[in-house]
């Protein structure tokens, strides 16, 4: 465990360190810019579709290094890789600027606590599904489909991290179902920003 927890530190700070060279995001920019984002994920965020996720209130940098790896090619996505072929650093920047100006809370359903949720998880995503990290996304809300889609495109080697591959090659595909299930249960609210 104290490995992994060194593991998860030394990420957080090389992501830090290289999404520190990136340029400052303009949430009013961000917002023009997010006409093209709004059918799957929504103006605030909140996804329209089951397969997109909600964006509304995740950190800008974990944001910048996701349209980043769909812009380089190291993420593939059908829609996603052909939206970010066209934004520059600084389109990334105010979007994630934007997107992470909502504010995101979350609930966990009735009759469910924090120890009960998914131990191998709530170190980087929290019991309620809020971002522990500024490089990992919230989980709160999404819907089984996309999760247990993730989770076993970590596994199988499809989408590559140096946290989640390791994590995800462990897992049962009950255990994702309950991962998925967990964190779809939990209420989530995008307010957005003013």
């Amino acid at each position: 465990m104290l490995r992994h927890a060194f593991i998860v530190l030394g990420g957080v700070f090389l992501a830090q360190g290289a999404l520190a060279e990136a340029p400052q995001g303009d949430p009013a920019s961000g917002k023009a810019k997010a006409g093209m984002c709004r059918t799957c994920h929504g103006l605030d965020g909140f996804a329209k579709i089951p397969i997109a996720p909600h964006i509304g209130g995740e950190p800008a940098p974990y944001l910048v290094h996701q349209l980043t790896a769909f812009r380089e090619g190291t993420r593939t996505h059908e829609m996603m890789s052909v939206v970010a072929k066209g934004l520059d650093d600084q389109a990334i920047a105010d979007l994630a600027a934007w997107y992470s100006s909502q504010r995101a809370s979350a609930a966990l359903p009735a009759g469910k606590e924090a120890d009960m949720a998914p131990e191998a998880c709530v170190a980087c995503h929290g019991a309620d599904g809020l971002s522990e990290l500024e490089d990992a996304p919230n989980l709160a809300g999404e819907t089984v489909m996309y999760i247990d889609t993730q989770l076993k495109a970590f596994r199988t080697g499809k989408r590559v991290h140096e946290i989640m591959s390791e994590v995800a090659a462990q897992l049962s595909d009950e255990e994702i179902r309950a991962v998925s299930e967990w964190y779809s249960g939990v209420k989530l609210k995008i307010e957005q920003a003013n």
